[in-house]
Order: C-alpha cells, then sequence, then structure tokens
C-alpha cells in the first residue's frame, strides 16, 4: 500500500529530526509538526503497521531500510524543489511551503526531469 502525504509528512520529519538528534520520540515529532499527540500517536502505529519505522520500548522511533528510502525520497524532494522555486525569485519560506504541498503530487518522471535541469543550470 503507498504512504499519503500524511504519512510521507510524518517520514520526512523522522527523517529530519533523526539526523538532528538521537532517539527520536513520538512527542518531538508532534513539537516539530504542531500535531497533537493522538495525531501523532495514531500516525505512528499506521507507520509501523506499513513497515516504516519501529519503535523500541522506551519510545524511540527509527526508520526501517523501507521507511528511510521513502523518507529520504521525499526529503530530497523537498530539498530540491524549494532550490528550483528560490532559484526562481520565491522567498524562502514561500519556497519551502509550496515544495512541501508539490513533493507529495509530483510524478518521478517529473521529478527527474527537474533534477537534471537544475543539475545541468546550477553554477
Amino acid at each position: 500500500m503507498a504512504v499519503k502525504e500524511s504519512g510521507e509528512m510524518y517520514l520526512e520529519t523522522i527523517y529530519i529530526l533523526s539526523k538532528k538528534m538521537s532517539g527520536v520520540r513520538a512527542i518531538d515529532v508532534g513539537a516539530y509538526m504542531g500535531f497533537s499527540k493522538p495525531s501523532v500517536s495514531r500516525a505512528m502505529g499506521l507507520l509501523k503497521e506499513e513497515g516504516l519505522i519501529t519503535i523500541d520500548p522506551s519510545g524511540n522511533i527509527e526508520l526501517t531500510e523501507k521507511g528511510a528510502k521513502s523518507a529520504k525520497n521525499i526529503y530530497e524532494r523537498h530539498t530540491t524543489l524549494t532550490a528550483v522555486l528560490i532559484s526562481l525569485g520565491v522567498d524562502e519560506k514561500t519556497a519551502s511551503d509550496d515544495a512541501c504541498r508539490i513533493e507529495h503530487y509530483i510524478s518521478e518522471k517529473t521529478f527527474r526531469a527537474i533534477k537534471k535541469h537544475l543539475k545541468e543550470h546550477s553554477n
């Protein structure tokens, strides 16, 4: 089953937080995303059921290999699309917000073309 947009956002958040801290917990995810504890708890349960995360007895969340692959992919989309929008003159906040919306819907074919264009035209 494909992960929906909200699941991708949670995976990306776990990925980002895991780069900044050791031991990502649900409370950290909720604080970062501005979501309630029940919402985060439900999402973590769903991600765990999908085999995308593991949660140890002390509450630390880790991405599985499958989860890490998905999280890295969505994070790459976010950072690449943000960079493209900034290069077009969009301010950083708007670029990041818009990239967050676009990253979940853009096709892989279009994303590869954008990456190729960015690579060929960046100095």
